[in-house]
């Protein structure tokens, strides 16, 4: 399998690719478009939340736990002391930062049904509902995070796959077909569970209209078609151009700047001489 690094940045490149797509198609928001890639990388490396002494995996349950913590203690703040504050977010954290962590590695091994296609749908349901519903993102913005991530979940199973061949020895490792797999063989019964939950994601998510309306758009396409390429000078674009444009005076013409006159205008309120009669 590959290593945690690998996984990190062949899922970075993978997630910016995307990215670049999506940002010259202007569909989203530039602040919006940070959060969808950081879930695509997010995505390459959630299948390993099942191996017990993994980064991702203490990374993931960190993060988590300080997720929900802070959830629970904004919801309940005002109606509790401050005591009472510091017991339910400490608790909170503990508990699933070390708690829930335990509890989930004694149900799963690795590269069982986490490194599965159902299980990358039913987190990618889950990221639509948490951009969507806590941090309040439009339903196409969550769709696309959901799609970023995973896409960058098979990222992480393709990748895995791709390691369990020796090209080098000319044969192939015993894990080969264990990581890229649509559900679990061998744990019947926690594939069947991963499918119920990605079923019951799926139906309380929010329109999917607007996603897949841009996905589907023909000018979109057409749009991106064109700036596939740069029409003149690669990275033209990145030198700024000032197109000054200036008349050349007469010879032997100074130049007036319209503010003050010159030494060769006569003054409007020049005493004229009188006639001699």
């Amino acid at each position: 399998m590959a290593n945690f690094p690998t996984h990190i940045v062949v899922g970075t490149i993978v997630a910016g690719t995307l990215a670049t797509l999506t940002l010259a198609a202007d569909v989203i928001a530039p602040e919006n478009l940070v959060a969808v890639t950081l879930a695509g990388s997010l995505g390459s490396v959630l299948p390993d939340i099942d191996l017990k002494d993994s980064r991702p995996s203490r990374a993931l349950f960190a993060g988590l736990a300080v997720f929900f913590s802070f959830a629970l203690l904004f919801h309940f703040a005002p109606r509790l002391s401050i005591a009472e504050m510091w017991i339910l977010w400490l608790g909170s954290l503990l508990f699933v930062r070390y708690g829930l962590h335990q509890t989930f590695h004694r149900l799963t091994n690795h590269r069982g049904v986490w490194h599965s296609w159902i299980a990358g749908l039913a987190s990618a349901f889950a990221t639509v509902l948490i951009f969507y519903y806590v941090f309040d993102r439009p339903d196409g913005v969550a769709w696309l995070a959901g799609g970023f991530l995973f896409i960058g979940f098979l990222t992480h199973l393709i990748l895995d796959e791709i390691y369990s061949v020796d090209v080098l020895g000319n044969h192939i490792k015993k894990s080969f077909g264990t990581a890229f797999k649509p559900f679990d063989n061998r744990n019947k019964l926690g594939s069947a569970l991963m499918g119920a939950a990605a079923v019951a994601l799926l139906i309380v998510t929010p329109p999917m209209t607007t996603f897949f309306g841009g996905l589907t758009s023909r000018p979109m396409w057409t749009a991106l078609n064109d700036r596939l390429l740069p029409k003149d000078i690669w990275f033209a674009g990145m030198v700024p151009h000032r197109a000054i444009a200036a008349t050349p005076s007469a010879a032997g013409t100074p130049s007036a700047t319209g503010s003050l006159p010159s030494a060769t205008e006569a003054p409007a309120t020049a005493t004229q001489t009188p006639a001699t009669p």
